[in-house]
């Protein structure tokens, strides 16, 4: 796994020196343009472990989450 920052460019993500195959999965997470995004270490490591523990399937599914819900009046 990597983690990468990139800007939008003519409608395409331009990633800062990191290559990635082709094909590659990705998943993408976007700030307006006036907010910044910045993680500790410790964030970063337990971003990296819950990426991983969904990797694994270690998740409850959005079926599964909307069963556990109580009923809607």
């Amino acid at each position: 796994m990597q983690v990468a920052t990139g800007t939008v460019v003519n409608g395409k993500i331009v990633l800062e020196g990191v290559p990635l195959a082709e094909g590659a999965v990705v998943t993408v997470v976007s700030r307006g343009a006036d907010e910044s995004f910045s993680l500790t270490t410790s964030q970063e490591d337990e971003l990296i472990a819950a990426m991983a523990e969904i990797e694994r399937g270690e998740y409850v599914s959005l079926e599964n989450l909307l069963k556990s819900l109580p009923p809607r009046v």
